[in-house]
């Protein structure tokens, strides 16, 4: 069984209450949660939240709602907290996290993620943007020298995670939670990439305004549904 796993927490800090605001009159939760269903490749789709009014957004789009115990919705829980407490309320082989921040996220390349980590038999699959230009970390290159020019297109993409959408074999988790390990990159790891668009992530109101801009460009098609 594959499940989608669609969290929310209501207080999100630079972009208050993000997953209520909205695009095209539909707040960006939903839109996740039509996305993935749109995919056709889940056998459940739940959205993970401490707060109910999530739980109603969830309710009117016809998909499950956990609600998770207040403590692991705080600044200090951390993701694998609030994965691992989903996974041991609901049995499945592979746990797949939609994020709501990630709206130009295509339901297209939901279906492709999925397939990628079942025929790649990874133990997580994390989304990516590559980034085929000059990085340097604390001063120092990456995927370049100093010591020559080389033309952009000739260097090593890197690989940047933008968590738009991952993926877990739920048994593989688990039990690197249970041991005291760090169960989000326990296994097999795999890097899809995605385009600059899906990799776009909400985390201030400049990234909101960027997603409602592009929206008819991203879905040319797309109404409110």
């Amino acid at each position: 069984m594959d499940i989608a796993m669609i969290p929310a927490r209501l207080g999100s800090q630079r972009l208050k209450q993000k997953n209520l605001r909205e695009i095209k009159g539909v707040p960006i939760l939903a839109w996740a949660i039509r996305r993935a269903r749109e995919a056709g490749c889940f056998d459940e789709i739940w959205v993970n939240s401490e707060a109910d009014v999530f739980g109603e957004i969830a309710a009117r789009e016809g998909v499950g709602f956990h609600k998770r115990p207040a403590e692991l919705a705080d600044n200090v829980a951390t993701s694998e907290q609030f994965t691992y407490e989903f996974l041991t309320k609901h049995d499945c082989d592979r746990l797949f996290q939609v994020h709501s921040i990630a709206p130009l996220l295509t339901p297209a390349q939901i279906f492709e993620f999925v397939q990628a980590m079942k025929d790649g038999e990874y133990d997580a699959l994390l989304s990516c943007t590559l980034e085929q230009i000059e990085c340097a970390l604390d001063g120092e290159p990456v995927n370049f020298t100093f010591a020559a020019k080389t033309n952009s297109q000739e260097l090593r993409p890197i690989q940047r995670v933008t968590w738009s959408i991952t993926g877990w074999r739920s048994f593989t988790y688990r039990a690197a939670y249970e041991a005291g390990q760090t169960a989000t990159y326990a296994g097999k790891v795999g890097f899809w990439p995605l385009d600059r668009l899906a990799g776009h992530i909400i985390k201030t109101e400049e990234d909101l305004q960027f997603a409602a801009a592009v929206w008819d460009l991203r879905y040319p098609k797309a109404g409110k549904r």
